[in-house]
């Protein structure tokens, strides 16, 4: 099944972005290519990575169930996860918070590499 990543990546960073914290500069696909090069080269990563991507799917459907207990007990292991993935990781997921759907779009095409390193 292949899953649209921007609504991953608006759900990661809705999980991810603490209250209160503004980004500091919008994301930009270079940023994204970096990412993509860092994870793709550890297999740990790409491992975190893909275990990110189903806790992805489950918290969209928590969402729609509107659970949102399920849905911080899944944030916070997110959290968790997202530091494995190292700094550069993290900062492309909290520099996404207002990019416009076309620049969400654009950073997403990059990162559907890494999703075509999970294997189902």
């Amino acid at each position: 099944m292949r899953r649209s990543l921007v609504p991953m990546v608006a759900a990661a960073v809705t999980v991810l972005m603490p209250l209160g914290v503004q980004a500091q500069k919008k994301a930009s696909p270079a940023d994204a290519e970096r990412v993509v090069k860092l994870i793709s080269a550890d297999k740990a990563k790409i491992k975190t990575y893909c275990d990110m991507v189903k806790l992805g799917d489950a918290v969209q459907e928590a969402e729609q169930k509107k659970d949102n207990k399920k849905m911080e007990e899944i944030g916070k292991r997110m959290d968790e996860m997202s530091q494995q993935l190292g700094p550069e990781y993290v900062a492309l997921m909290e520099s996404m918070e207002n990019l416009s759907e076309k620049e969400a779009e654009a950073i997403g095409t990059v990162l559907e590499r890494l999703d075509k390193l999970c294997a189902d």
